[in-house]
């Protein structure tokens, strides 16, 4: 983190970002020669989000960093990119991709997205304190620790973090009062093994035709809503105007606007009001969470608008404009991404990566079992690892259309994350001392 990025400016690190974004999409456009054999085989969604983690890499751009002051003094330094992509595009992008949604052909999807994300929060449950017991077999110390250094206490962190989101996490930092010093290396495992995760299921988007021949997977309910969203922008296309544009936009960060005004609201009120949400060793304190709120209220105003004339939008193209969206907040999450951080920690990254693979191969168990589509694997897994900011983009990579059952997963997820990661949490203690 010590280490200066070669741009440091946020308008420069964004542009470079979008030559990322345009250099994918230029030549996934290619459909002959070797971009058309490239890209046979590496998804255009998993270029735009690991060239920018190859950029922060090679220290040109950084997400956050270390820098001396005019007094001499070091203070730590961050971009500011993933903020904004999160905090306004994601909101806008979320709403946008809703107004054509069509909630009752969602709810037709059946209980195989439940059960899919349920698995994965139960695979995030076991795989912590089975992780703990595999490696200790081999490396002891890389899972010890006493009192707050103990490594059962930072590793309850991730345990938040992978059921619910960021909010979950801290509520465990909270709960188990973790050694803050060596919380870094925690949030390194995070980051590294999520992001290795997310790209293994991007990889497998590209794919998913036969993992769902080979899951036997019925894909007609999904296929039924695609094509259901298709024909209805089809039959009301038309040529994008100035006005259209102006309006979609218009839509959207209204939107924003209302879901951050609402969201401060909600969570102002909660821990004004109740002193419940305040205590951080509780699992409601959560739900104090301004990001839950602000996803949250923006996904229920698209849904509201979709019953509206708004919905004529879709002709315009608003779920491509949300799409635009999206494919920025990529860039930042792979600007994210050190590759070099596999290699700083290699006890903890161990245990991350063990905890997992149980998380994987328990979807892809039940997956096989219950004949569930790949979609349902990669955006249940995704809405407990990756959260909010993730999972719609999982989601909306096998169709914008789909992108709001990744939202209301991952609102799922933020509701049992707590209680989830305790429950883990526990286990892991037993795990640890056994």
């Amino acid at each position: 983190m010590e280490n200066i990025p070669f741009f440091t400016e946020d308008t420069i690190v964004f542009g470079i970002l979008l030559l990322c974004l345009g250099l994918v999409f230029y030549t996934s456009s290619i459909n002959k020669g070797f971009w058309k054999a490239f890209y046979k085989y590496v998804p255009a969604l998993l270029l735009c989000y690991l060239l920018p983690a190859i950029f922060n890499s090679l220290g040109i751009i950084s997400p956050e960093w270390k820098e001396l002051d005019a007094d001499g003094n070091l203070v730590e330094k961050s971009s500011k990119v993933y903020y904004i992509a999160s905090r306004f595009l994601l909101p806008a992008s979320l709403v946008l991709m809703t107004l054509s949604i069509d909630l009752k052909a969602i709810f037709n999807l059946g209980p195989k997205a439940i059960i899919m994300f349920l698995t994965g929060t139960f695979g995030i449950i076991i795989g912590g304190p089975i992780a703990i017991l595999l490696i200790s077999l081999v490396s002891p110390e890389t899972v010890g620790g006493a009192g707050f250094d103990a490594v059962w206490r930072g590793l309850s962190t991730l345990a938040g973090s992978w059921i619910g989101g960021g909010a979950n996490q801290a509520a465990m930092l909270e709960i188990y009062e973790y050694n803050p010093e060596k919380y870094g290396g925690m949030v390194l495992v995070d980051i590294v093994v999520a992001n290795i995760w997310m790209a293994l299921l991007l990889i497998g988007i590209g794919k998913s035709n036969k993992i769902d021949r080979w899951l036997k997977a019925d894909t007609t309910a999904i296929e039924s809503l695609k094509e259901k969203v298709s024909n209805y922008a089809q039959s009301i296309t038309r040529t994008p105007t100035l006005t259209d544009y102006i309006i979609m936009l218009s839509i959207a960060f209204v939107t924003v606007g209302l879901s951050h005004w609402g969201a401060n609201g909600i969570s102002s009120f909660l821990s004004g009001n109740f002193e419940i949400f305040n205590d951080k060793s509780s699992a409601l304190s959560s739900f104090t969470s301004k990001f839950f709120w602000m996803i949250t209220l923006a996904t229920t105003i698209g849904i509201l608008l979709s019953y509206t004339k708004a919905k004529q939008y879709e002709g315009a193209g608003a779920s491509k404009l949300g799409s635009i969206f999206i494919y920025i907040l990529v860039a930042t999450i792979g600007m994210k991404m050190d590759l070099s951080m596999i290699f700083e920690n290699p006890g903890l990254i161990a245990i991350g990566l063990v905890w997992m693979t149980i998380h994987a191969l328990l979807l892809v168990g039940v997956a096989k079992l219950i004949k569930a589509p790949y979609f349902f694997l990669a955006v249940g897994s995704q809405a407990n690892v990756g959260g909010a900011a993730s999972a719609p983009v999982v989601a909306a990579a096998f169709h914008p259309s789909l992108a709001t059952v990744g939202v209301l997963l991952a609102v799922f997820g933020y509701v049992v994350g707590t209680y989830g990661a305790i429950l883990c949490t526990y286990l892991m203690q037993i795990a640890s001392v056994g």
